[in-house]
């Protein structure tokens, strides 16, 4: 490694020859060295790490000392202490190393064996990201903690679990003739967990966003209780799109707090059914979590199938930007703009990828009721490694489903049923395939057990069986 040595001894030399991308280290070294022509330094801390690519997915290792070998190590530097990121290109693609809380970016290194590096002070005590910003890198894998100083207990925050297990999928209605149905609402607003260091507002049915997963057959008379509690500051409502009525419901169940609402349908048509609240403004009672789906199933029931899962996706619109941490507040500026800051499966950032786990066994087929709430993007439905068997598109179950399907259409307030076989173990990502949303928090895990079948998939690369790629 003499080129890497001969780099590394130029960067002991002069701050100002680095090219370091970090407002934060000229400041202080601006004021350290008013008059002085050149600033020497020798940094308090240096870690060098190389890029790699490990059990599928990109990942930044140690390259020596005490985090050799370590991936995406564990960065741990003293409080105020000067530290300098050194990169070395392992693999030959297109790569960067960034610390955006301390104001460091480095150039792009796109050469087998070229480095780069960065500069700063940390000068703040926690526990903050690396990654590599170049779009999908860190969704890749490419991602790290600095930890400065003693980072104290209060990064997780404790509050209330609004995520909905996607397992929860009521009972299947088999071979049952129509009967009476009772469903029970509760509307809520509370501050709740949107990530490990943030909380969130959320206005919910039943505590959960979404809301219930609600199952009845098609011909069933359906009664509806809404109940808003005293101490809610708003009317709520519900429009279920499955109803043939006045606003779906919402005309009649704009509840004042304190008060309980009630309408009933009968189940004219099969499907699956996006359900929302449908008081003014609609659109941020949809955003703040109020959106579930209701399954009507054909005569007879749906097939058998392994496992079932109920997945929604949405959008939160809030004036901090995404990663912030404590309550994050409410911005209509950016509703309005359809820029949400958060983007997240089942209620929260993590639901689907450290909440819930959702499982399969390698032969056992996967039934997915997938929808979304909203309110603004449509969604291009997407599981990483895998292809729709059966795709119900719009929800249609009693059309000929789609066959061989690797990603499907879904708009705001629409819903589809997918189902397929899991020939193969491994962690799969669901996604959206607007791949930058997974930057926001959109993303998704099944992970599937049992033994590999090398005549569908071999490689000689070991895989991770925890790897989403």
């Amino acid at each position: 490694m003499k080129f890497f040595g001969r780099f590394l001894s130029g960067l002991l030399l002069c701050a100002a020859g680095l090219g370091l991308g970090s407002a934060a280290w000229a400041a202080d070294q601006a004021g350290a060295s008013a008059g002085s022509r050149a600033v020497t330094y020798k940094p308090d801390v240096i870690f060098t790490l190389r890029t790699s690519i490990a059990g599928g997915r990109l990942v930044f290792i140690g390259d020596r000392g005490a985090i050799a070998e370590q991936v995406n190590p564990d960065l741990k530097v003293p409080e105020g202490a000067v530290v300098q990121i050194n990169l070395i290109n392992g693999d030959g693609a297109t790569h960067d190393i960034a610390v955006p809380e301390f104001g460091a970016k480095s150039d792009h290194i796109s050469g087998k064996s070229a480095a780069t590096a960065i500069v700063f002070r940390a000068n703040k005590n926690g526990t903050f990201e690396y990654l590599c910003t170049l779009p999908g890198h860190k969704a890749a894998g490419m991602f790290g903690k600095i930890i400065v100083g003693e980072p104290s207990k209060e990064a997780k925050v404790e509050a209330p679990q609004i995520a909905h297990d996607p397992s929860i999928v009521g009972t299947p209605v088999g071979k049952r003739g129509p009967q009476k149905v009772t469903v029970d609402l509760l509307t809520t607003e509370l501050e709740a967990r949107l990530g490990d260091n943030s909380t969130y507002r959320f206005w919910t049915f039943n505590n959960k966003v979404p809301g219930p997963f609600i199952r009845v057959r098609v011909g069933d008379d359906v009664t509806i209780n809404v109940t808003n509690p005293k101490d809610s500051t708003h009317i709520h409502s519900i429009d279920l799109h499955a109803v043939t009525g006045p606003g779906g419901g919402a005309a009649v169940t704009q509840v004042p707090p304190g008060q309980t609402k009630s309408f009933s349908f009968k189940a004219l048509h099969p499907g699956l059914f996006v359900y929302h609240c449908a008081t003014p403004m609609v659109a941020q009672h949809i955003t703040n979590g109020m959106y579930g789906m209701i399954l009507v199933e054909p005569e007879g029931g749906l097939s058998k199938v392994d496992h079932e899962f109920y997945v929604m996706q949405g959008e939160l619109y809030t004036t901090e930007t995404h990663g912030g941490s404590g309550l994050q507040e409410f911005s209509l500026e950016k509703l309005l703009a359809e820029n949400p800051e958060h983007m997240m499966f089942n209620g929260s950032m993590d639901a689907l990828t450290k909440i819930y786990s959702m499982e399969s066994q390698v032969g056992d087929t996967v039934r997915i009721f997938f929808g979304v709430g909203g309110p603004n993007l449509t969604s291009s439905f997407h599981v990483i490694g895998e292809v729709f068997d059966r795709v119900y598109d719009q929800a249609s179950l009693t059309s000929k489903p789609l066959t061989d399907v690797q990603t499907t259409l879904v708009p705001p307030g629409g819903a589809t049923m997918v189902e397929f076989k899991t020939e193969y173990p491994g962690r799969y990502l669901l996604v959206d395939h607007a791949l930058s949303r997974v930057e926001k928090g959109l993303a998704g895990f099944l992970t599937v057990k049992g033994k590999a079948d090398h005549t569908i998939f071999h490689s000689d690369e070991p895989v991770d069986p925890n790897s989403g790629h």
